[in-house]
């Protein structure tokens, strides 16, 4: 984007901290009460959807007029209102305004100090865990919403719609040690101290940091925060989780045109997805997991494959005897992601800079020969004694979504493909698999026929998968309670359909071990 439409440093400076400062703020805002709950109510769903779109107007509307410490909180710090300082010294008795002025909350906008501003958004947020409901406050610097203004270079996001999935992905056992890379406002990390007993948190921008102090502090998390690019601030460090929403985003590179440090990595293409996951295998203790978000970009070519960038970059974790597995949800052509990333920075087609925007964009991905991008989950782990011979590589095109939590799901995905991977045939077939409770099995007939034209696997959780099924699998994965060995189910059911015994299990065995590494049967 030209240089012009991203200002240097208008951004105030970030927030501090100061426990008796905090305390009170705390007291103010749940006496409010500025929580989820109350924000909802006070707006109804018309205008919490609205907003949610980043259309103020109806939230506007409906706050016209009121005000009450909820409204105007959430007018002051999510709208960006200019309010008396009387009507905010209301909604803040105990903090009050020099204290929310200390803070780095509020900043006067006349010399007399009569009205005030916000100088950062706070935003509530409630999410559920296996400990249960947590009910925090999140700041982060003012959107464009709330300023009118283009985001700064170093501008820190809220909780978005990517932070948001990692931490729905991320899964939630009792662990030691948890990293996470590229912290940001410290959203995950403050998911992975609910679950941890330490964690480590890094960022290469010391506003984020900032923020991410802030956070922690004002919902009473102890956080290990340090700056550095990537890995650097942990050298020689092991954890038992990473998780990571790194700065992926693809972005031209060159002179004039701005770039953000919550999205761009500095480097060209996707070559930072490949050098985070080259060195974190050294990070990742004995039985640990590493869970990120990424895109890749797809060569051109008569018939594409997605694959190739996860695949190569995935050779030093193998090497290292990690099991990996990429999990495509989406993807975009070339014109598309220009298009998602020029308005992600507050670029819409009326605005002159599109066109010069879509042009360098759409060079920078010629110039690599990129027909598409695709989006999506990497998870790494490594088993307890790693060994490079057994260590899988799975790359998976799954865009469908189940019920459940997804992080759960994908733990037990990745515990399954490690036992598979040390699993025989012989020890397989000797196994009382388990059909999923959440599986159903889903027949297509032509009207008056009794055999079926297609059956269908179909799972309920997870990804929603659908597997195709012949009469010898189905036959064999309906009887799959438990009570039998996999080889004895499997003879049985030959019996009564006059199959070939070992044809069926050659047949059978593969696919049974893609429905248990899919959860549709657990071993």
């Amino acid at each position: 984007m030209p240089s012009d439409t991203a200002p240097a440093s208008l951004a105030p400076a970030p927030p501090h901290t100061d426990e008796a400062l905090l305390s009170a703020l705390r007291s103010d805002l749940e006496s409010a009460p500025y929580t989820t709950d109350a924000v909802g109510e006070l707006l109804g769903e018309l205008a919490s959807e609205a907003l949610s779109r980043e259309n103020p107007i109806p939230a506007r509307r409906v706050l016209a007029g009121d005000d009450g410490p909820t409204a105007t909180l959430l007018s002051l710090f999510t709208l960006g209102a200019v309010l008396p300082r009387e009507q905010v010294s209301r909604a803040l008795p105990s903090l009050g305004i020099d204290g929310a002025i200390d803070l780095g909350l509020l900043a006067a906008v006349d010399a007399d100090a009569t009205t005030m501003r916000a100088c950062l958004d706070l935003s509530t947020y409630t999410a559920s865990d296996d400990a249960g409901e947590v009910r925090w406050w999140i700041a982060s610097d003012l959107s464009e919403l709330a300023t009118g203004q283009p985001l700064v270079p170093d501008h820190v996001l809220g909780v978005g719609g990517a932070s948001l999935t990692l931490a729905r992905i991320t899964p939630r056992e009792a662990v030691g040690r948890v990293l996470d890379v590229g912290c940001g406002g410290g959203i995950q990390a403050m998911h992975a101290s609910r679950h941890a007993r330490e964690v480590v948190a890094t960022d290469l921008s010391e506003r984020a940091l900032a923020f991410a102090a802030f956070n922690a502090a004002l919902n009473g998390i102890d956080l290990d925060l340090r700056q550095g690019s990537l890995l650097e601030p942990v050298a020689g460090e092991v954890f038992d989780l990473v998780v990571s929403n790194p700065p992926f985003v693809i972005t031209p590179r060159g002179d004039g045109f701005a770039t953000w440090t919550y999205r761009d990595g500095g480097r060209a293409g996707d070559v930072l997805t490949a050098e985070l996951l080259a060195a974190l295998p050294e990070h990742v203790a004995p039985g640990g997991r590493a869970v990120m978000l990424s895109n890749w970009e797809i060569a051109e070519g008569p018939d594409p494959d997605w694959q190739a960038h996860p695949q190569a970059w995935l050779a030093p974790v193998r090497e290292a005897g990690l099991d990996a597995w990429v999990i495509q949800r989406e993807s975009e052509d070339c014109a598309q992601y220009a298009e998602t990333w020029a308005r992600d920075g507050g670029v819409t087609v009326r605005d002159a800079a599109w066109d010069t925007l879509q042009e360098a964009w759409l060079d920078d991905f010629a110039a690599r020969g990129t027909a598409a991008i695709g989006f999506g989950y990497i998870l790494l782990h490594r088993p307890e004694s790693a060994r490079p011979e057994d260590a899988e590589v799975i790359c998976e095109d799954a865009r469908g979504r189940g019920s459940g939590t997804l992080g759960e799901h994908l733990g037990a995905s990745l515990v399954a493909i490690d036992r598979l991977a040390r699993l025989s045939d012989q020890e397989l077939l000797d196994s009382r698999p388990v059909r999923a409770e959440d599986l159903v099995e889903r027949r297509f007939l032509t009207p008056g026929e009794y055999d079926p034209m297609l059956i269908e696997l179909v799972q309920g959780a997870g990804f929603a998968r659908v597997q195709r099924a012949d009469q010898l699998t189905a036959g064999v994965v309906g009887a799959l309670e438990g009570t039998l060995t996999l080889g004895q189910i499997i003879g049985a059911v030959c019996a009564l359909t006059d199959e070939d015994e070992p044809s069926a299990r050659e047949r059978l065995l593969p696919t049974m071990r893609e429905l248990i590494r899919t959860g549709m049967v657990t071993l």
